[in-house]
């Protein structure tokens, strides 16, 4: 593995450049955006979580140098074309069709947050395309209250949404060590979402429940939780590891709701004890 980018100069370059590295293919219909990069095989396809886009993971990459790498953008994110439905169900569709057109012989898919939820509605979907998951700071089920500071701050989103705007300085919170670029990078993606759509995805990962899916899957899983983690705590880790036959549950203790941003390192070694390293 190569160490990752480290200068603020290069990582300002490798954010600006993120978004031209970026290819289109049709998948039924959706023209669905994705940053391949070549390596050994079996592929990891990469799945980002609510509002974010591929870019979520330019900061693991260089810590799986020699895997090859599938990061899409989900639909009505980034490159993305919209299409008309916008669940975990359609999302999970969508990443079938992907792994299908590219020809990819059964993947390991990552997720994080709601990636790591159409991951596992993946898995349970098309257990034949697959061969191992990874979900990183995700839930089953996840139970946001109407009152919950995620629902308040997305109501009170206008267009045009600004990459300024103080939500991202929740929405985005880590540790310190996360390059400003990057953080820059992820708001103006998640701000060209309209607003109507950051809600209408919201509501429908509200009323997810996939506790059922999650006992039917059977591929071997990894599960990586942020041991800060202000959305989904322990409880849900515990709810998931019980309900994911055989997984495996690993903290990453001093991070929050994203560990891939804090300590890339971490969770790409442990991705390499589990899946191997290319």
């Amino acid at each position: 593995m190569r160490p990752a980018l480290s200068e603020p100069r290069e990582q300002e370059a490798e954010q600006a450049a993120w978004a031209g590295r970026k290819q289109t293919v049709d998948v039924g219909g959706l023209d669905l955006a994705y940053v391949e990069i070549a390596g050994s095989e079996p592929p990891l396809v990469l799945v980002h979580g609510f509002t974010d886009t591929s870019r979520s993971f330019s900061l693991l990459a260089p810590h799986l140098s020699g895997r090859r790498l599938i990061m899409p953008d989900l639909r009505g994110h980034g490159g993305s074309q919209a299409g008309e439905g916008c669940g975990v169900a359609d999302f999970a569709d969508d990443i079938a069709r992907l792994i299908r057109r590219l020809r990819l012989d059964r993947p390991v898919v990552i997720g994080h947050s709601l990636g790591g939820m159409v991951s596992i509605a993946l898995a349970a979907q098309y257990p034949e395309l697959i061969r191992g998951l990874v979900i990183v700071a995700s839930t089953l089920k996840p139970d946001f209250g109407l009152d919950h500071q995620l629902i308040d701050g997305v109501a009170a989103l206008r267009d045009p949404i600004s990459p300024s705007d103080p939500f991202y300085d929740w929405w985005h919170a880590c540790q310190p060590s996360v390059p400003r670029a990057f953080l820059a990078g992820l708001a103006k993606d998640a701000s060209a979402i309209p607003a109507a759509r950051w809600r209408a995805i919201l509501e429908e990962v509200r009323r997810t429940d996939l506790t059922a899916a999650a006992r039917s899957v059977q591929v071997p899983t990894l599960i990586i939780a942020g041991g800060r983690d202000p959305l989904f705590g322990a409880a849900h880790q515990q709810s998931m590891a019980g309900a994911l036959a055989g997984s495996r549950l690993v903290w990453a203790r001093d991070c929050g709701h994203n560990p891939h941003w804090e300590d890339p390192a971490f969770v790409a070694e442990t991705i390499g004890r589990t899946f191997g390293e290319g």
